[in-house]
């Protein structure tokens, strides 16, 4: 192991050079006997440096193309107010290997374990975060990757804990394979685009698992958002697709599992919905194709609202939710066909997998609720029962155009 005073006078000696090789430098905290800051500014471009041991500080500046990497259990623990590591107006810089610790609450900045402004072709991979304010902070950046990092927030009221992945005016970002915990928002985008997000788990935290506004042309496929205020949140956004993704028992007044709100031509399709208070929650979305998807034992399947037009809601399974569909008009303008409905009473005779009867989603009990939420205390009651079964055979009062002309027979997914 290389000491950081030998490190040191071989710096001196040979001064910045790069037609030199790449060089592998090695620091230990126990013996380091200048400040980390001048071993980083006196490396060349294209090097490595190792850290190993414990190492408290804060706005650790890197502006060349280096690799940072943490060895034998490095930790780098903020010890001030401020960012952990600052990558600034650089390219091919990679972070990786690393526990990052302690990033303290500011209310007047959004300080971060990582920030990277202006950095293009980055890497910050196999990372612990514990305990910090944000975690990976990104700004006019692009072409970064965020990969198998680990970040686990204080978990506190949300004013007290920032977000675990943020990005601000961020293009071709890769977000895969992380694990984030108890953060404000797990994910967070604003003017991002083509952000591809896969592979992440996003549990338990204070607001959404992803909350993304103004970011178009991105795409969520095989994620977890587990138990989070509200699954995803997408808003102002054009030309979004989400496959795959699981969004699980988000329970609360305001809960949703997808929150689709002005959004504009784009596909959430073959996602499961299970155990959430609404599982889609829909306002202002145009042109949006929903396919494939199982919703399941949630409290409201879909709410749709009058300003949602030519919306494709296709071939999807209904399982055990205790509200179909809720709307706040009689006039619908988008269409539901051949998606199975478990409450479904209807017959088969030409035995081509679907009903012979529309299915007419929208219940009675259900307008009511809108319009009286406290109405929902009567849930289980035999007057409930009795609305909805005269509203099924002489409808009246519900959607007339809000209906499926072939419910499918058996689930489909």
């Amino acid at each position: 192991m290389v000491r950081a005073a030998t490190i040191l006078a071989f710096l001196t000696i040979l001064p910045i050079a790069p037609s030199l090789r790449a060089a592998v430098i090695s620091v230990e905290s126990q013996s380091l006997t200048v400040p980390l800051q001048m071993i980083i500014d006196r490396s060349t471009s294209g090097d490595t440096i190792q850290l190993s041991g414990q190492f408290r500080l804060h706005n650790l500046a890197i502006t060349k193309p280096i690799t940072l990497m943490g060895v034998n259990g490095a930790t780098l623990e903020s010890d001030s107010a401020g960012d952990i590591i600052q990558i600034n107006a650089t390219n091919h810089v990679v972070i990786s290997g690393f526990t990052f610790k302690n990033v303290p609450v500011s209310f007047l900045k959004e300080f971060a374990a990582v920030t990277l402004t202006k950095a293009t072709d980055c890497c910050i991979s196999d990372n612990t975060f514990v305990d910090n304010f944000f975690g990976i902070y990104l700004s006019d950046s692009k072409r970064i990757v965020i990969e198998r990092n680990s970040l686990t927030g204080a978990n506190k009221t949300m004013s007290y804990t920032g977000n675990g992945i943020h990005l601000w005016n961020s293009r071709e970002v890769s977000i895969n394979h992380n694990y984030i915990f108890g953060h404000r928002d797990g994910i967070y985008f604003e003017y991002a685009r083509q952000i591809d997000v896969q592979y992440n788990h996003s549990e338990r935290n204070l607001r959404y698992g992803i909350h993304f506004m103004f970011s178009d042309s991105c795409t969520y496929s095989h994620n977890d958002f587990i138990s989070n205020a509200a699954g995803i949140a997408v808003m102002y956004t054009n030309h979004v697709t989400m496959t795959d993704n699981l969004f699980q028992d988000s329970w609360g007044a305001a809960a949703y599992g997808l929150l689709l709100k002005d959004i504009k031509d784009s596909k959430v399709l073959n996602n499961r919905l299970v155990r959430n208070s609404v599982a889609f929650q829909m306002e202002g979305c145009d042109r949006i194709q929903i396919e494939g998807n199982s919703l399941i034992d949630n409290g409201w399947a879909m709410r749709i609202m009058a300003n949602c037009t030519d919306n494709k809601i296709i071939g999807n399974d209904f399982v055990g939710n205790s509200f179909q569909v809720a709307t706040n008009s009689r006039i619908i303008y988008n269409v539901f066909d051949g998606n199975y409905w478990s409450i479904y009473a209807g017959y088969d005779l030409n035995k081509d997998g679907f009903g012979d009867v529309p299915f007419r989603p929208v219940s009675l009990y259900g307008l009511v609720v809108e319009q009286r939420p406290p109405s929902i205390i009567l849930m289980r009651s035999l007057l409930v029962e009795v609305l909805n079964l005269a509203e099924r055979l002489i409808p009246t009062i519900t959607p007339e155009t809000l209906m499926d002309s072939h419910p499918a027979m058996k689930r489909l997914t």
